[in-house]
């Protein structure tokens, strides 16, 4: 439970910046602002609660723009991220919100955000028990990963979460080739805190494997 919990919390570095194109790309990026904020600055002890506000908010958003993928994702990643502050059982039912958010993502438009939302749910399956607790199902999360990294084969996160998944499942050379593909992934404009905080755990992740 514990890896679970730390993995939703590692979840939400994952996602691309929004651009400012439309209102709903307004009110997206607001939502990744704020979530950044909490995220980055906040102190442990108060971000339960201010992700609890956020979701609240994110829920708000993706109502009023009901029909838009890029809303729902990130309500997802809150909710994920609350999951991975929270813990415990409560963790696993903030997961299955996730999946159904990101899950209504996909049947609109899968493509949203460089295919975040395979990504993302693909890691709940890979990183939720199992059956009879939870719907964790590893054939189904390779099957989600490898789509998110049809969509987008050069994403630093695409490549990240398969090579670890492949490594978690004795697959260490395949992982291996697949982190060392994410540490060339081209930067993302205005990411650069999660795209340093993504290479220091690649790093961390190839160092680990290789000790195996």
């Amino acid at each position: 439970m514990k890896k679970f919990c730390a993995a939703l919390a590692l979840l939400a570095l994952s996602w691309p910046l929004i651009g400012s194109t439309a209102p709903v790309d307004d009110a997206v990026s607001e939502l990744q602002r704020d979530w950044e904020v909490v995220r980055y600055q906040t102190p442990a002890s108060e971000r339960v609660r201010r992700f609890e506000l956020l979701a609240e908010k994110a829920r708000q958003v993706s109502a009023t723009h009901a029909g838009h993928s890029e809303p729902l994702v990130w309500e997802g990643i809150i909710v994920s991220s609350l999951a991975g502050e929270k813990g415990g059982l409560g963790a696993l039912g903030l997961a299955k919100q996730a999946k159904a958010l990101y899950e209504q993502a996909i049947a609109i438009n899968g493509k949203a955000l460089d295919g975040s939302a395979y990504n993302s749910l693909g890691v709940l399956y890979y990183k939720v028990p199992g059956w009879p607790l939870a719907f964790g199902d590893k054939g189904k999360a390779e099957e989600l990963l490898k789509k998110a990294l049809e969509i987008n084969p050069r994403g630093i996160d695409s490549n990240f979460f398969y090579g670890e998944f492949l490594i978690e499942n004795k697959r260490t050379s395949e992982g291996i080739a697949y982190l060392e593909r994410a540490l060339q992934a081209p930067p993302r404009s205005g990411r650069n805190i999660a795209d340093t905080g993504r290479r220091d755990e690649i790093r961390q992740l190839l160092a680990k494997a290789a000790g195996k």
